[in-house]
């Protein structure tokens, strides 16, 4: 259990310090004893002013997230925001002695609200103070709403919950929101004088709540609160909670912020057991829960330190993963066929960190320090003190099976063998060699050093050192690794599989192409089928296909209208023709043309048109082409490729930009139920074919209504 603990100095002043690792959450156990402590404090002749602070280096990170999910499990009534008008208003704010916070590590979320509501703040110039409760679907429940514009500025306070953006101490202190930026060694001793000062008029005894020096006139605050909800509308369209945080801002600038707080509380009682909170706090635990494999990771195995890195391959893959591990600091060697191929992979890295200097996210100085982590070679001979390769060439078995064969000879024994494959079968590429143990999938998603999820695939073989190893790299590229098992696509390629050819399929059957991409879209997804098909181009469309037809041909929908427009010299957007035209800022625009392509399709295939399809409501669009994409998520937690159902949701958010405030894939299933799943499913396979037929796993939880997220042990078990 959390806690706090009070001591107080020879010169009258109490520390109260907030212990609850790893962050120092602000659980209900800690916010209780928060209040009986600063009841003490209060309560006592020889304390004669207060400093909050939290140990080991950390503020505090924020309200306990565990605490939301038994809210929204119904095994806690609490409604934290009546207690943080209880608590932080009407007992730390109101304290009739001075409080000043003493920040260092973390000031997040409710950290960051009881740092407010003291009568100052002090921060270190490395401390992160912010309010991203938006992420979890929530708004500041502990009175962020009222006291950070009060502090900040209206425009400052909106950018700050909005965007979820923490600032730095240094920052902080310019716009206000701490008080002085001291060194660590100092901070606590600086606080208590700093405490002193206010208790002797030497320094402004403040209160947050009731400052309004920084609050624009009334005129001027309801356009910018005006401004800021158009603009959540814009970026969010399917989210209410960015509304409702405008909304409690708003009630406390023009009826006072009393009336602010309770509205604050009001709203986020509610928020709390809405689905998009339990979607985003069920995602939020997901990610934390990828790094947890049986087996492997609970058998008490260090990583070992990965200080050198190999990538072979500089195109676009290559290149990308390169820059992802310089930017964390990885040594790399690129190594390429011939001269021509090296300095065009150098030069892509080269561009994609001044991508970042130009976006002011990186100094020139550190652009300088990055680059110079990066060294090219044509040859094997630096090869024999590397820890990692990461082999990033095409998509070709033969080559593959050759590089590996090479690796074996000029790399030490130590060293992890790894692939970027992301479709191809991991004991057909080290068939060659007698490393089968050190062998293992390193997936990155385009743009390799942007993209955040990280595929590791491993086989039979693949010893759990290398796992635990490679987990450990994820983890400091700043990745969410998710270990899956070997197979064709493996995890996400898999799943994922059916979404463009449940698409195709409709087309041929009668729907309009630029209607489903509208509402896939509408439903949160980043683009459409048909607009990703573009993206990615025709040419890696067909060959994808082709080792999904080759693997599961009995499920494989397969449809001409692709190859129709290939022969046309259509390949997507990089010819600036596919499903869209293209202009020169790669700008699309539906092709009037296109309803020829489809009509000759529908023709070659001999399929007869469904009239029914063409008026598709947006509903059904998004389940007929969702559905089959559980089906298949189904056959792959069946088949043990994932560990847990939840992996299989991050993969799908991080991997295929699945909307978060879904839940993933899976969890999104769930809030449907399996047996509507099953028989959606069931009716469009007597329709449409077997593309729809429902896997036996899901046919099995659909008779006894289990749902499709429970473990295959529990599953199995409740049958």
């Amino acid at each position: 259990m959390g806690q706090t603990t009070l001591d107080v100095g020879a010169d009258g002043v109490a520390i109260i310090t907030i212990i609850n690792p790893p962050v120092n959450s602000l659980s209900f156990d800690v916010l209780a004893s928060l209040k009986e402590n600063f009841d003490l404090a209060l309560q006592r002749d020889d304390v004669k002013a207060i400093v909050v602070t939290g140990a080991k280096g950390r503020f505090s990170g924020g309200f306990d997230i565990a605490g939301f999910s038994r809210i929204q499990a119904g095994k806690e009534t609490s409604n934290p925001g009546l207690l943080s008008v209880e608590i932080i208003t009407d007992t730390v704010e109101a304290a009739r002695k001075p409080t000043v916070a003493a920040i260092d590590g973390l000031a997040l979320g409710g950290g960051l609200e009881l740092a407010m509501a003291c009568t100052a703040r002090l921060s270190t110039p490395t401390a992160q103070l912010g309010l991203p409760e938006l992420q979890l679907g929530l708004i500041p429940g502990f009175g962020g709403t009222q006291r950070l514009p009060r502090l900040v500025g209206l425009a400052k306070a909106l950018e700050m919950m909005l965007t979820s953006k923490a600032v730095k101490g240094e920052e902080a202190c310019s716009l206000g929101l701490v008080d002085a930026v001291v060194s660590p060694d100092q901070l606590l001793n600086t606080a208590r004088q700093w405490a002193l000062d206010i208790l002797n008029r030497r320094r402004p005894w403040l209160c947050s709540l009731y400052r309004t020096d920084k609050i624009e006139p009334l005129g001027e605050a309801r356009e910018i609160l005006k401004f800021a909800r158009d603009q959540a509308r814009k970026r969010a369209p399917n989210l209410t909670h960015p509304l409702v945080c405008i909304d409690a801002i708003e009630t406390g600038i023009v009826s006072g912020p009393r009336a602010g707080l309770w509205k604050e509380a009001e709203v986020f009682e509610g928020l709390v057991t809405s689905d998009t909170c339990k979607s985003l706090v069920h995602v939020f635990f997901s990610q934390r829960g990828t790094s947890k494999v049986p087996g492997v990771t609970d058998r008490g195995l260090k990583p070992r330190a990965v200080k050198r890195v190999a990538i072979l391959g500089g195109g676009l893959m290559g290149s990308g993963i390169a820059t992802a591990l310089i930017l964390s600091g990885y040594p790399v060697l690129l190594k390429e066929v011939n001269q021509k191929f090296l300095d065009a992979g150098l030069n892509r890295v080269k561009a994609n960190l001044q991508s970042r200097v130009k976006k002011g996210k990186m100094t020139e100085e550190k652009f300088e320090k990055t680059l110079s982590l990066l060294k090219g070679t044509l040859d094997y001979e630096n090869f024999k003190d590397v820890d990692l390769v990461i082999e990033a060439v095409i998509e070709k078995v033969d080559l593959k099976q050759q590089i590996f064969a090479e690796l074996e000879k000029f790399c030490p024994p130590h060293c992890i063998l790894a692939s970027n494959t992301s479709t191809i079968d991991l004991n057909l590429i080290g068939s060659r060699t007698k490393s089968q143990d050190r062998i293992v999938g390193a997936h990155f998603f385009s743009p390799a050093h942007i993209m955040p999820l990280l595929e590791i695939v491993r086989t039979e073989h693949t010893s759990s050192q290398i796992i635990v190893d490679l987990l450990d790299v994820g983890r400091k590229i700043k990745k969410t690794p998710v270990v899956v098992g070997n197979c064709t696509g493996f995890a996400v390629n898999r799943m994922f599989f059916p979404y463009s050819q449940a698409a195709f399929l409709l087309v041929d059957h009668g729907a309009d192409v630029y209607q489903i991409d509208k509402a896939i879209t509408k439903f949160g997804m980043p683009m459409g089928p048909f607009r990703l098909v573009d993206l990615v181009g025709f040419g890696v469309g067909v060959a994808t296909a082709m080792q999904f037809l080759e693997n599961f041909p009995q499920r494989t929908y397969k449809s001409m209208l692709l190859p129709l427009m290939i022969e046309d010299k259509r390949a997507g957007e990089t010819t600036r023709k596919g499903f869209y035209l293209y202009d020169d800022r790669r700008k699309a625009r539906p092709d009037p043309e296109l309803k020829n392509y489809v009509e000759k399709s529908r023709s070659i295939m001999g399929v007869s048109v469904d009239p029914k399809l063409a008026k598709l409501p947006e509903k059904e669009i998004i389940e007929m082409i969702f559905f089959p994409v559980v089906n298949e998520a189904c056959r792959v937690l069946d088949e043990g490729i994932a560990v847990k159902a939840s992996d299989l949701d991050i993969s799908s958010v991080m991997g295929m930009g699945f909307p978060p405030y879904r839940g993933g894939i899976m969890f999104w299933a769930d809030s449907l139920g399996s047996k509507y799943i099953y028989t959606r499913l069931e009716e469009w396979s007597k329709l449409y074919g077997e593309f729809f037929k429902p896997c036996p796993y899901l046919a099995a939880r659909a008779a006894k209504g289990i749902p499709l997220s429970d473990s295959v042990e529990q599953g199995k078990s409740r049958l």
